[in-house]
């Protein structure tokens, strides 16, 4: 969800260069899928939430999806589709049942279509959940007992021996950071993989026999002993999400999001599992490149989750094998940038009555999440956060030279205005084919210097 995207075809080499063989898809992009082919990247592909009702009340839609988004990619050499993902967390507190209907009706007519395509043996239903869909009693808070939440407990069993029947997963999206994000008094260091001090000894929940040094396994043992109790002990778990982001909050910064996730890759690859689920984990990290269209109603952390920035630059060091703390990740390659010009606020300017007014137009119109309280642009000056703000607009409306005025508050300037923790970014180039609209009236051959040379003549 971003106002500038990079092309999928560098993406999608870029992840084949740094060793991503599994990738998670909000939604069937036909661009992005076409990319993928040839990759041998494992794919989950998703049905978006605003499909579900239609999805669950029309099976030949669901047939007619899938022929389009799955089957039609399903040949040798195509795209390893691996999952489809039937909505995303529809089951979440705040969307107050909303999808509650519709989700297993829809999955039923994706597996009905699959089966129909001869795909149910090698392609997976699943659905994603939040973790909120699960919890432990404040009176007893360990993992063991855990239980489904009481509002959607029958509807999600219901699902459940729907995978289960089908041999599909259950996919769970577990957040940590928003753990701390959401307690000031949640233990800090208990939302990630080591005490602070590089080890992980530190037990802070005793459940019987077991010991929790972090809150993304006590969470994930929570929805075992869920599953456990609702008589489905084996059930095969895959995190569907997981990560930390790096601004926006005062607790989400670079050194946070590589504590946190170059843990969860030791953890992951280590094999010895969670307390209570012994064995290999798999998890989706999210996510792969920040989205600055995306919502902030939860947080201004949402728009920066990617391990890359909005073009395709890694973050921060990050060793997928987790042995090398220091070694770089491969950027997206031949990203092409607007020209070197930014929009800042006019030094030379008296009258600031209208500065306030102008910089939230700026903000609403554009992405300034890093002027936040915590956040990697919060220390600018008045002016600073003005400038910012001005310079997001225009970069985002394609540097456009009437977008940089502001009641002649603003000004262009080829000085970058960046420090070094706050950057002013330049928007990435969109890539237009060029479509010469000319008719073709003739070819005319030429022989020059013993060289036959054809020239396309166009009207």
């Amino acid at each position: 969800m971003a106002t500038n995207k990079l092309q999928p075809e560098r993406v999608v080499e870029m992840m084949k260069k740094n060793g991503f063989d599994k990738v998670k898809l909000f939604e069937a992009d036909g661009r992005i899928m076409r990319a993928l082919i040839g990759s041998e990247i494992e794919v989950m592909v998703a049905v978006p939430n605003y499909m579900l009702q239609q999805m669950s009340e029309d099976p030949d839609f669901a047939a007619a999806w899938v022929e389009a988004n799955v089957t039609s990619y399903s040949y040798t050499g195509g795209v390893n589709i691996k999952y489809i993902a039937v909505g995303n967390e529809p089951f979440l507190q705040t969307y107050n049942n909303t999808y509650l209907p519709y989700t297993l009706p829809a999955l039923e007519n994706i597996q009905q279509a699959l089966t129909h395509s001869h795909l149910s043996s090698k392609i997976r239903a699943t659905v994603p959940f939040n973790a909120d869909i699960y919890f432990s009693p404040d009176s007893n808070p360990v993992p063991s007992a855990g239980d489904f939440r009481p509002d959607t407990k029958s509807a999600a069993l219901e699902i459940i021996n729907f995978l289960h029947t089908n041999d599909s997963p259950f996919t769970v999206n577990i957040y940590p950071f928003l753990s701390l994000y959401g307690n000031p008094n949640f233990p800090f260091d208990f939302a990630f993989f080591d005490d602070g001090a590089g080890n992980n000894s530190y037990h802070r929940i005793r459940d019987g026999e077991n010991g929790y040094t972090n809150v993304f396994d006590a969470n994930f043992d929570t929805l075992v002993w869920a599953l456990k109790k609702a008589g489905y002990p084996d059930m095969r778990i895959v995190v569907g999400e997981v990560g930390w982001p790096t601004d926006g909050d005062v607790n989400a910064n670079l050194e946070n999001a590589k504590r946190f996730n170059q843990g969860l890759i030791r953890h992951v690859l280590s094999w010895n599992g969670t307390p209570a689920r012994k064995g290999q984990i798999e998890v989706f990290l999210f996510s792969l490149i920040d989205e600055n269209a995306k919502s902030i109603a939860p947080g201004s952390f949402e728009r920066h989750w990617g391990i890359f920035e909005y073009d395709g630059k890694p973050k921060y060091a990050l060793d997928l094998k987790g042995l090398d703390d220091n070694k770089a990740l491969v950027p997206v390659q031949g990203v092409r940038y607007m020209f070197r010009r930014w929009c800042v606020l006019n030094p030379h300017v008296k009258d600031l009555g209208d500065l306030p007014k102008s910089v939230d137009y700026a903000c609403t119109m554009s992405d300034c999440t890093a002027l936040g309280y915590g956040s990697s642009c919060n220390h600018l000056s008045e002016q600073g956060n003005a400038s910012y703000a001005f310079n997001m607009y225009y970069q985002l409306q394609g540097q456009n030279m009437g977008d940089c005025d502001f009641n002649g508050l603003a000004m262009v300037t080829e000085e970058d205005p960046s420090d070094d923790k706050c950057r002013f970014p330049l928007m990435i180039a969109h890539f237009r084919p060029v479509v010469l609209h000319r008719t073709v009236v003739g070819i005319v051959l030429v022989v020059l210097e013993g060289c036959i040379v054809f020239l396309l003549v166009v009207s």
